[in-house]
C-alpha cells in the first residue's frame, strides 16, 4: 500500500521532480551522479536521474527542432520537454485523472485557468475540451516560473513569441 500512487504523494514528489530541471539540479545531483553520463540513468527501481548538463543538451535539441521530446514515459507519469513558437490552443482542456506541473525553461507563455467551461465535449473517458471557460483567470509565465494544474481544472495555453517548457504529468485513478 505504501507504493500506491495518490494525489498527495504526487504533490509531495512533484517539486522534487521539477527541481531536476532547475539550475540547482546540477549541484544537487552531482554527488549522487558522479561519473553518470546516461540520460535518465536509473539509480534503483523506478529512479531516474537527469543531470542539468544532460537536460541542457536535450533542451538545445528540442529548441533547434521546434519540437517535443519525451524524457520519461512510465505508467502514470510523463516528463516532456517542449518548444513552441506562436501557438495557441483552440480550446480549454481538463482531465479527470491527470495533474500537470509546468516549468518555463525559456521564453514566455500565457495560461487561462479555471472558470466554468461552456460548450464542453468529452474526447475520451476522463478527457474534455471546451471552446471557452467563463471566469477563467489569466497568468503569464516567464523563464523559471512553475505552474501546477490539478486535475479537473480547465486550462489553455497561448504563446505569442516562443517558450520552452518542461511538463511533468502524473496520472492516477479518479
Amino acid at each position: 500500500m505504501a507504493n500506491k500512487q495518490t494525489r498527495r504523494n504526487f504533490l509531495l514528489k512533484a517539486p522534487i521532480a521539477a527541481v531536476v530541471a532547475s539550475p540547482l539540479a546540477d549541484t544537487m545531483l552531482r554527488a549522487s551522479t558522479a561519473g553518470s553520463s546516461a540520460m535518465g540513468q536509473s539509480d534503483g527501481p523506478g529512479v531516474q536521474v537527469f543531470t542539468a548538463t544532460e537536460m541542457a543538451g536535450e533542451l538545445n535539441g528540442v529548441q533547434a527542432k521546434h519540437g517535443t521530446k519525451n524524457l520519461l514515459t512510465t505508467p502514470g507519469t510523463l516528463m516532456i520537454l517542449s518548444e513552441e513558437t506562436k501557438k495557441a490552443a483552440k480550446e480549454f482542456e481538463w482531465h479527470a485523472t491527470r495533474d500537470h506541473v509546468f516549468q518555463v525553461l525559456d521564453g514566455e507563455t500565457k495560461y487561462e485557468l479555471g472558470g466554468t467551461p461552456k460548450g464542453a465535449h468529452q474526447t475520451k473517458p476522463g478527457e474534455w475540451l471546451a471552446p471557452e471557460s467563463e471566469g477563467a483567470k489569466t497568468v503569464v509565465l516567464r523563464k523559471g516560473d512553475y505552474l501546477f494544474v490539478p486535475r479537473m481544472i480547465p486550462h489553455k495555453r497561448t504563446t505569442d513569441d516562443s517558450v520552452s517548457l518542461l511538463l511533468i504529468s502524473s496520472q492516477t485513478p479518479a
